[in-house]
């Protein structure tokens, strides 16, 4: 389903280009940010490091600022002139959103009230390749001001927002990217988060720290004994019908879910 190297994004201001070749050396793929990461009045600057220096395009996305912004179309224009053609698009509230994007490859991200609720939308563009969720930006929109408890597990109304996208993103084939850990330091919770990420079916997590790249990759890689257990669900023949497997029914179901382990743990090889 992913079209993105992966599992470990990383976020890099813009402009900033003396990381992007770091941020290149230790993560999956890079997220060259124009938005949140660059100050309104550095924008310019990003837009002409962009230019100037120049990373392999395979692995990078940039972040471009929400449609309707001034900075949008500058953004755009910038890109246009480099060998990027994956951009990811800030705040998106909607297909129409899209409409005049379709030279890109697009990381749709749903950040907002709108942007959740029209989630499955957004994810049928035929040039949309991923949406991601983010929880901050979303939370603000309603009128909040925290997406988590103090212990750093997320509120509901965050959780039902990341189904929602990961719900839109699996029905119409396309990549999920689960949003960004914020606590630098905690490792422990990042890797909890990260092994529900993947066990609930999204391709990859953002990072905001290249400290955090490892972890991510640890979490996305199967266990010896899931893989083990996987290999012996497909050398059962599960694929020819219902079979049992150390004790457990195994159907179609379990099947799909082997051979993605399976597909993870090459993936994670190569």
């Amino acid at each position: 389903m992913s079209v993105l190297p992966g599992p470990a994004l990383l976020f890099c201001p813009a402009d900033r280009p003396d990381r992007y070749a770091k941020a290149l050396a230790a993560a999956d793929t890079v997220i060259l940010d124009l938005e949140d990461a660059v100050a309104p009045p550095e924008r310019a600057a990003a837009r002409q490091a962009l230019l100037v220096t120049p990373v392999d395009p395979g692995r990078v996305i940039v972040r471009v600022n929400a449609v309707g912004t001034d900075d949008h179309e500058l953004d755009l224009r910038a890109v246009r002139q480099t060998a990027y053609r994956r951009i990811m698009v800030a705040k998106t509230e909607s297909a129409a959103d899209l409409d005049e994007l379709a030279e890109w490859q697009i990381v749709a991200l749903c950040e907002t009230a709108r942007g959740v609720v029209r989630a499955a939308e957004i994810a049928a563009v035929p040039s949309v390749v991923a949406l991601m969720w983010g929880a901050e930006d979303l939370v603000a929109s309603l009128g909040g001001y925290a997406s988590r408890y103090p212990d750093g597990r997320y509120r509901d109304i965050a959780r039902a927002a990341r189904a929602q996208v990961l719900f839109a993103a699996g029905a119409h084939g396309r990549a999920a990217i689960d949003a960004v850990y914020l606590d630098i330091d905690d490792l422990a919770g990042l890797a909890a988060e990260t092994e529900d990420a993947v066990a609930s079916g999204f391709a990859c997590k953002a990072c905001i720290h290249p400290g955090q790249v490892e972890t991510v990759r640890v979490g996305f890689a199967p266990s010896p004994d899931r893989v083990a257990w996987a290999r012996r669900v497909l050398a059962a023949g599960a694929e020819r019908g219902v079979v049992r497997v150390d004790g457990q029914m195994v159907d179609a179901p379990l099947l799909a879910q082997a051979q993605r382990v399976l597909a993870i743990a090459r993936r994670q090889d190569t």
